[in-house]
């Protein structure tokens, strides 16, 4: 070995190793227990299989990410002492939840803190709007979104018929229902019926007697207006009824997980919402929705849902953002992020300045029936997309949302 090389390689060899780049700490608040434990595990896949590809690419700003998890249960008050632990640990950025009054919680206390949150299964009218403030972005769809998107289909393939709805007394709950009532001109209590279902403590014998109410109705739509175990024991006991012969079931916000946990014959024929589903990608030519696609095959022989989704396009997104600022400063990130158009998992989609709502196109699916769904290779392929609706037309435009915010007209 000639002599100059020899020496640069015991240079090489006796130097000191450089110290490894800082991590820089992701916050995941998810419910790992409780009525919503499936949904979570979903968002952790997600943001798991994000902080992986980002880091094997280099990470953000040449430091590698860490994801923090910790336990909400989907309790609002659990959520929010998270956000504290989270600030503590020195995480620059909150995401996660499965309900709106966790997201609202948590979110106001991450601001308070000067901590970025991002929401994931928070469908309250009122998370980006009344309620909504500069820290949180949410990258899943409102209840307005759904309604418009499930009204308009409604209205054109079944016109004129009476509702009933079963709705979860909490603010998700409220917002679905009216915004429902009004896409689908089912305003009318009289007329269209309802029940209330508590936000904490129901039981078999409350979504029972919900349930025969709807069925001594003369509606033909009935609206399950429930998430997570509430909707599973609902759903079970309304095909124990045989309710899904007499009347056409709306379930305005389904998952994968849903149907997996309340299975493929008891969901059959059901009509909702999704944002994504595994199939977008192809539909939309999505190159990186596909990628994702197959990349959560591998790792979990299964298709991922619009929830793990959420999760992994909340990291790449927040990361990109970083990445364009040059700084994990928040207030950096947040111009970054506002009115920001891209496409990853599916067509365009956009961050909106005055409300930080993600726009995007929203999809009315139905549940495929069961003998179709067990001929698929992992018996996950559960729906078929019946309507697509783009986010600009879905959202609710300024002024709609400033008659909502009252005499606060911009994000504080």
């Amino acid at each position: 070995m000639p002599r100059r090389a020899l020496i640069a390689l015991l240079l090489l060899l006796t130097a000191p190793a450089l110290p490894a780049a800082e991590p820089i700490r992701l916050g995941l608040n998810y419910p790992s227990t409780g009525n919503y434990k499936s949904e979570g595990l979903e968002l952790r896949r997600g943001a798991l299989l994000a902080v992986e590809q980002l880091n094997g690419q280099g990470g953000v700003l040449g430091r590698p990410l860490e994801l923090a998890s910790l336990n909400s249960a989907a309790r609002a008050e659990k959520a929010r002492s998270n956000v504290e632990r989270f600030a503590v640990s020195g995480v620059r950025m909150v995401f996660g939840g499965a309900n709106s009054e966790e997201a609202l919680a948590a979110g106001q206390r991450a601001r308070e803190l000067g901590l970025l949150y991002f929401p994931t299964l928070a469908y309250a009218n009122g998370v980006t709007g009344h309620d909504g403030h500069r820290y949180l972005f949410r990258e899943s769809n409102s209840a307005w979104m759904s309604a418009r998107v499930l009204g308009e289909y409604l209205s054109w393939h079944m016109p004129n018929r009476r509702y009933h709805y079963i709705s979860l007394d909490d603010a998700w709950g409220a917002s679905m229902e009216q915004a429902l009532r009004e896409a689908t001109r089912s305003r009318d209590r009289a007329r269209h019926g309802y029940s209330k279902i508590a936000a904490r403590g129901a039981r078999r014998g409350d979504y029972l007697a919900a349930l025969q109410k709807a069925a001594a109705s003369k509606a033909d739509v009935l609206v399950i207006v429930l998430l997570g175990q509430d909707l599973v024991q609902t759903m079970r006991l309304a095909h124990g009824l045989e309710l899904g012969k007499r009347m056409q079931i709306i379930v305005p916000n389904l998952t994968q997980s849903i149907v997996e946990q309340a299975g493929p014959l008891v969901m059959e024929n059901v009509i909702g919402t999704e944002a994504w589903t595994w199939q977008v990608p192809k539909m939309e030519a999505s190159s990186e929705g596909q990628a994702f696609v197959e990349r959560f095959i591998r790792e979990h022989q299964a298709y991922p849902g619009s929830t793990a989704a959420s999760a992994y396009g909340i990291v790449r997104q927040w990361a990109a953002a970083v990445q364009r600022a040059g700084s994990l400063d928040s207030e950096a990130v947040i111009a970054a992020l506002e009115n920001h158009r891209y496409q990853l998992l599916k067509g365009e989609q956009y961050w909106r300045d005055f409300d930080h709502q993600n726009v995007q196109a929203i999809y009315a699916v139905r549940v495929k029936p069961r003998n179709e769904i067990m001929q698929d290779r992992f018996k996950q392929d559960y729906f078929t997309i019946i309507h697509r609706m783009a986010g600009d037309e879905a959202a609710p435009d300024l002024e709609a949302w400033q008659q909502e915010r009252g005499d606060e007209l911009s994000l504080q």
